[in-house]
């Protein structure tokens, strides 16, 4: 996924410079703004045990499946369903499954119906995130996974595979610059192309890994580990509003839908992170809360917070460093692209190494 913040690009820095610091005792690494779990699934196959969370519960469902997840799916109760299954072996039975719901009948559900041309051509907000086609066949797929969660014909570590599957194709699909802030006024080329419900990767390794979707500031007094990554928002922009399809698809709720976007409720989800007055308090908490040998933090020379913010706030616990990269600007749209005047920005990663208590 085109993700804002993702550090799929600096995966190499971050465990380099992280090494530099940590010693070698460390197995447990807490990733509690997980968004995609890109962080937490380098790690994870790196053999740490991975503790992840997110506020958002579509990344709580991403995480669930690619942190939580790490054995072979049996889908074994399907067979009666899907045949096809009984013959194949295990390690191919989640492309099978993918394979069937991609050739299920469309219907014309709640994502058709609030957020594709053909549903909303009569509402005073016409909305068109996806072709029709697409949107009819995710309600399909969306609705039969969970048909097989309520007849208890899949398991629940298959049900976050299956959801997690169709978050991520059906984003490939989307009719929007990067983004779910907004629709492009005409069908892109590749949302007009049909589709393909795609497997998800699947991480396998030893480790019992743990998943929640809270607060962060809530959960992380609660959690332990060796090494604590923070990679919160950097600005005004929330997760909620950007990704709130994600959610709907995730949750399949049917909210209530307002605006031009179609945003659903989103109050319980707003992030201390994204306000210039109330992200210092924020931030202090948490780290003076934390449970961890070691505190990283991402942020860029852009963010709400100043370096000295970040300095005097982590040098509460400990003997306070960082180190810097610079790197290309996420883009998720041209007219904003036109605020900015560097095509580049530099991102820290801070540490802390805290003080024994």
């Amino acid at each position: 996924m085109n993700y804002i913040g993702s550090k799929l690009s600096l995966l190499g820095f971050l465990e380099e410079s992280i090494k530099k610091v940590v010693d070698e005792d460390c197995n447990t690494f807490c990733d509690l703004f997980a968004g995609t779990g890109i962080v937490g699934s380098h790690f994870k196959r790196k053999g740490f045990k991975i503790v992840a969370n997110d506020i958002q519960y579509y990344s709580y469902v991403l995480n669930r499946h690619y942190i939580g997840n790490h054995k072979e799916l049996t889908f074994s109760k399907l067979i009666k369903e899907i045949p096809e299954l009984k013959k194949t072996e295990t390690k191919t039975r989640k492309n099978v499954v993918c394979s069937y719901l991609s050739n299920l009948k469309p219907v014309k559900g709640y994502i058709y119906k609030n957020y594709c041309p053909g549903g909303t051509k009569y509402s005073a907000e016409p909305r068109q995130y996806f072709s029709d086609e697409n949107g009819m066949l995710c309600d399909a797929i969306r609705q039969k996974i969970e048909n097989w969660r309520e007849r208890d014909l899949i398991s629940e570590n298959e049900y976050y595979f299956l959801v997690t599957s169709l978050i991520e194709s059906i984003d490939k699909y989307a009719n929007t610059a990067s983004v779910y802030g907004a629709f492009l006024k005409k069908l892109k080329k590749t949302a007009r192309n049909s589709l393909v419900l795609k497997p998800a990767e699947l991480i396998i390794n030893e480790q019992d890994h743990e998943v929640y979707n809270d607060d962060i500031n809530e959960i992380v007094g609660k959690v332990k580990g060796d090494i604590l990554y923070l990679d919160p928002p950097y600005n005004h922009r929330q997760y909620a509003t950007n990704y709130h399809i994600l959610e709907t698809i995730a949750k399949y709720d049917k909210p209530r839908t307002h605006g031009k976007t179609g945003l659903r409720d989103y109050k319980k989800q707003k992030s201390l992170y994204c306000s210039r007055t109330q992200v210092k308090g924020a931030f202090r908490d948490l780290i003076l809360k934390a449970k961890a040998k070691y505190i990283f933090l991402s942020y860029n020379n852009e963010g709400l917070m100043t370096s000295g913010d970040i300095k005097e706030i982590m040098g509460l616990r400990g003997k306070y460093g960082y180190f810097t990269k610079e790197y290309g600007r996420f883009k998720a749209d041209k007219s904003e692209n036109r605020n900015f005047r560097a095509e580049k920005t530099t991102e820290y990663l801070h540490y802390v190494v805290c003080s024994s208590k």
